[in-house]
Protein backbone atom coordinates (compact mmCIF):
# COMPACT_ATOMS: atom_id res chain seq x y z
CA UNK A 1 0.00 0.00 0.00
CA UNK A 2 1.43 3.05 -0.82
CA UNK A 3 1.43 6.10 2.18
CA UNK A 4 2.34 8.96 -0.36
CA UNK A 5 -0.16 11.90 -0.07
CA UNK A 6 -1.63 14.25 -2.29
CA UNK A 7 0.34 17.06 -3.34
CA UNK A 8 -0.81 20.41 -1.73
CA UNK A 9 0.38 22.36 -4.74
CA UNK A 10 -3.07 22.68 -6.63
CA UNK A 11 -1.06 24.98 -9.19
CA UNK A 12 0.02 21.67 -10.93
CA UNK A 13 -3.32 20.01 -11.65
CA UNK A 14 -4.88 20.20 -14.93
CA UNK A 15 -7.16 18.55 -17.97
CA UNK A 16 -6.57 19.74 -21.16
CA UNK A 17 -9.92 19.02 -22.93
CA UNK A 18 -9.58 17.32 -26.52
CA UNK A 19 -13.14 15.66 -26.99
CA UNK A 20 -14.74 17.63 -29.15
CA UNK A 21 -14.89 21.20 -30.43
CA UNK A 22 -17.99 24.20 -31.34
CA UNK A 23 -18.37 25.96 -34.32
CA UNK A 24 -21.06 28.43 -35.41
CA UNK A 25 -22.06 26.60 -38.01
CA UNK A 26 -22.93 23.43 -35.86
CA UNK A 27 -25.45 26.29 -33.64
CA UNK A 28 -29.23 25.60 -33.90
CA UNK A 29 -30.87 28.50 -34.43
CA UNK A 30 -32.46 28.80 -31.27
CA UNK A 31 -30.87 28.16 -27.81
CA UNK A 32 -33.29 26.44 -26.47
CA UNK A 33 -33.22 24.00 -29.17
CA UNK A 34 -29.37 24.04 -28.87
CA UNK A 35 -30.03 23.24 -25.27
CA UNK A 36 -31.99 20.44 -26.42
CA UNK A 37 -29.50 18.69 -28.51
CA UNK A 38 -26.70 18.69 -25.86
CA UNK A 39 -29.10 17.83 -22.79
CA UNK A 40 -29.78 14.62 -24.93
CA UNK A 41 -26.43 14.07 -25.57
CA UNK A 42 -25.35 14.64 -21.73
CA UNK A 43 -28.30 11.77 -20.81
CA UNK A 44 -26.89 9.11 -23.98
CA UNK A 45 -23.62 9.71 -22.54
CA UNK A 46 -25.09 8.57 -19.09
CA UNK A 47 -23.68 12.08 -17.42
CA UNK A 48 -25.19 11.28 -13.80
CA UNK A 49 -28.09 13.46 -13.27
CA UNK A 50 -27.60 15.47 -16.41
CA UNK A 51 -30.51 18.23 -15.42
CA UNK A 52 -29.05 19.00 -12.01
CA UNK A 53 -27.70 22.69 -11.86
CA UNK A 54 -26.39 25.46 -9.81
CA UNK A 55 -28.64 28.23 -9.43
CA UNK A 56 -27.15 31.26 -8.52
CA UNK A 57 -29.24 34.25 -7.17
CA UNK A 58 -28.20 37.40 -5.10
CA UNK A 59 -30.20 39.79 -2.83
CA UNK A 60 -30.63 43.33 -2.39
CA UNK A 61 -27.52 44.21 -0.67
CA UNK A 62 -25.45 41.73 -3.65
CA UNK A 63 -24.60 38.97 -1.26
CA UNK A 64 -24.36 36.06 -3.86
CA UNK A 65 -25.86 31.84 -3.10
CA UNK A 66 -25.29 29.13 -5.26
CA UNK A 67 -26.76 25.69 -4.70
CA UNK A 68 -27.57 22.82 -6.90
CA UNK A 69 -31.70 21.93 -7.82
CA UNK A 70 -32.87 19.92 -10.60
CA UNK A 71 -34.15 21.12 -13.56
CA UNK A 72 -37.74 19.82 -14.22
CA UNK A 73 -39.11 21.47 -17.22
CA UNK A 74 -37.07 23.17 -20.29
CA UNK A 75 -39.81 24.82 -22.64
CA UNK A 76 -40.23 28.45 -24.97
CA UNK A 77 -41.63 30.08 -21.89
CA UNK A 78 -38.23 29.02 -19.73
CA UNK A 79 -36.98 26.63 -17.31
CA UNK A 80 -38.15 25.57 -14.39
CA UNK A 81 -37.22 24.32 -11.02
CA UNK A 82 -39.10 23.57 -7.58
CA UNK A 83 -38.60 24.41 -4.14
CA UNK A 84 -39.31 26.12 -0.47
CA UNK A 85 -40.73 29.30 -1.17
CA UNK A 86 -39.48 29.92 2.67
CA UNK A 87 -35.48 29.07 1.53
CA UNK A 88 -32.58 31.28 1.21
CA UNK A 89 -33.03 31.02 -2.34
CA UNK A 90 -36.91 32.10 -2.32
CA UNK A 91 -36.38 35.13 -0.13
CA UNK A 92 -33.59 36.21 -2.70
CA UNK A 93 -35.66 35.75 -5.69
CA UNK A 94 -38.46 37.17 -3.87
CA UNK A 95 -36.74 40.36 -2.94
CA UNK A 96 -34.12 40.08 -6.45
CA UNK A 97 -36.25 37.87 -9.23
CA UNK A 98 -33.31 37.91 -11.65
CA UNK A 99 -30.90 34.53 -11.90
CA UNK A 100 -28.29 32.41 -13.12
CA UNK A 101 -28.23 28.76 -14.11
CA UNK A 102 -25.16 26.54 -14.56
CA UNK A 103 -25.20 23.02 -15.83
CA UNK A 104 -21.68 21.13 -16.09
CA UNK A 105 -21.00 18.13 -18.06
CA UNK A 106 -17.26 17.04 -17.41
CA UNK A 107 -18.18 13.60 -18.76
CA UNK A 108 -18.71 15.91 -22.43
CA UNK A 109 -16.47 18.90 -21.35
CA UNK A 110 -19.20 21.14 -22.06
CA UNK A 111 -21.33 23.82 -20.02
CA UNK A 112 -24.12 26.07 -20.45
CA UNK A 113 -24.89 29.05 -18.51
CA UNK A 114 -28.32 30.40 -18.98
CA UNK A 115 -29.31 34.13 -17.24
CA UNK A 116 -32.76 35.96 -16.90
CA UNK A 117 -35.47 36.73 -14.90
CA UNK A 118 -37.75 34.46 -12.48
CA UNK A 119 -41.59 34.19 -11.58
CA UNK A 120 -43.33 31.62 -9.75
CA UNK A 121 -45.30 29.18 -11.98
CA UNK A 122 -49.32 28.60 -11.30
CA UNK A 123 -50.35 27.04 -8.14
CA UNK A 124 -51.68 24.64 -10.22
CA UNK A 125 -48.39 23.28 -12.23
CA UNK A 126 -47.01 23.15 -8.78
CA UNK A 127 -49.54 20.91 -7.49
CA UNK A 128 -49.53 19.01 -10.42
CA UNK A 129 -45.63 18.48 -10.10
CA UNK A 130 -45.71 18.19 -6.41
CA UNK A 131 -48.47 15.05 -6.92
CA UNK A 132 -46.42 13.31 -9.42
CA UNK A 133 -42.88 13.27 -7.27
CA UNK A 134 -42.26 9.96 -4.81
CA UNK A 135 -44.41 9.63 -1.78
CA UNK A 136 -41.17 10.02 0.56
CA UNK A 137 -40.58 13.31 -1.41
CA UNK A 138 -43.76 14.95 -0.91
CA UNK A 139 -43.50 13.77 2.76
CA UNK A 140 -39.45 15.13 3.28
CA UNK A 141 -41.29 18.51 1.32
CA UNK A 142 -43.32 19.04 4.79
CA UNK A 143 -40.78 17.85 6.88
CA UNK A 144 -37.86 20.34 5.97
CA UNK A 145 -39.77 23.62 6.56
CA UNK A 146 -38.69 26.20 7.28
CA UNK A 147 -35.60 25.21 4.81
CA UNK A 148 -32.50 26.06 5.77
CA UNK A 149 -33.63 27.07 9.44
CA UNK A 150 -31.28 25.33 12.65
CA UNK A 151 -32.52 21.90 14.13
CA UNK A 152 -31.07 20.55 17.71
CA UNK A 153 -29.89 17.18 15.84
CA UNK A 154 -30.86 14.56 12.85
CA UNK A 155 -33.36 12.52 15.35
CA UNK A 156 -35.46 15.75 15.44
CA UNK A 157 -35.54 16.08 11.70
CA UNK A 158 -36.29 11.81 11.46
CA UNK A 159 -39.14 12.48 14.20
CA UNK A 160 -40.92 15.12 12.05
CA UNK A 161 -40.92 12.68 9.43
CA UNK A 162 -42.27 10.02 11.21
CA UNK A 163 -45.26 12.29 13.16
CA UNK A 164 -46.03 13.11 9.62
CA UNK A 165 -46.22 9.64 8.22
CA UNK A 166 -48.77 9.18 10.83
CA UNK A 167 -50.67 12.03 9.51
CA UNK A 168 -50.44 10.74 6.10
CA UNK A 169 -50.46 7.02 6.17
CA UNK A 170 -49.96 5.12 2.65
CA UNK A 171 -52.74 5.50 0.29
CA UNK A 172 -54.11 9.03 1.58
CA UNK A 173 -53.00 11.82 -0.47
CA UNK A 174 -50.35 14.02 0.61
CA UNK A 175 -51.29 17.68 0.71
CA UNK A 176 -49.08 20.37 -1.54
CA UNK A 177 -47.87 22.42 1.18
CA UNK A 178 -48.67 26.38 0.66
CA UNK A 179 -44.70 27.19 1.31
CA UNK A 180 -43.77 24.43 -1.56
CA UNK A 181 -43.56 25.35 -5.39
CA UNK A 182 -41.99 26.18 -8.67
CA UNK A 183 -40.14 28.99 -10.49
CA UNK A 184 -39.25 29.69 -13.96
CA UNK A 185 -36.42 31.56 -15.33
CA UNK A 186 -37.25 33.45 -18.28
CA UNK A 187 -34.10 33.74 -20.68
CA UNK A 188 -32.53 36.68 -21.83
CA UNK A 189 -28.62 35.46 -22.43
CA UNK A 190 -27.42 31.78 -23.15
CA UNK A 191 -23.96 30.49 -23.21
CA UNK A 192 -22.72 27.21 -24.78
CA UNK A 193 -19.31 26.50 -24.06
CA UNK A 194 -17.07 23.50 -25.23
CA UNK A 195 -13.80 22.56 -23.89
CA UNK A 196 -10.36 23.12 -25.96
CA UNK A 197 -6.80 22.16 -25.41
CA UNK A 198 -4.34 24.48 -23.97
CA UNK A 199 -7.59 26.63 -23.00
CA UNK A 200 -8.62 27.68 -25.86
CA UNK A 201 -11.92 26.93 -25.38
CA UNK A 202 -15.03 27.64 -27.78
CA UNK A 203 -17.64 29.61 -26.56
CA UNK A 204 -20.87 31.45 -28.01
CA UNK A 205 -23.36 33.64 -26.10
CA UNK A 206 -27.12 34.53 -27.61
CA UNK A 207 -28.56 37.27 -26.84
CA UNK A 208 -32.36 37.96 -26.96
CA UNK A 209 -32.70 40.63 -29.31
CA UNK A 210 -36.62 41.22 -29.56
CA UNK A 211 -38.53 37.95 -30.61
CA UNK A 212 -34.82 36.88 -31.82
CA UNK A 213 -31.34 35.75 -31.15
CA UNK A 214 -28.01 37.46 -31.96
CA UNK A 215 -24.65 34.70 -31.48
CA UNK A 216 -21.36 36.30 -31.07
CA UNK A 217 -18.41 34.31 -30.37
CA UNK A 218 -16.81 34.83 -27.17
CA UNK A 219 -13.00 35.09 -26.41
CA UNK A 220 -12.36 31.71 -24.19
Amino acid sequence: MSDSKPSSDLTQLRVSYTKGELRRADLAASPLEQFQVWFAEAQQSRVIEPYALSLATANPAGRPSVRTVLLRGAEERGLSFYTNYDSHKGHDLDENPQAELLFFWPDLERQVRVFGSVQRVSEEESATYFHKRPRESQLAAHASDPQSAPIANRDALEAKLSALEAQYPEGQTVPKPDFWGGYRLLPSEWEFWQGRANRMHDRFVYRRAGESWSVERLMP
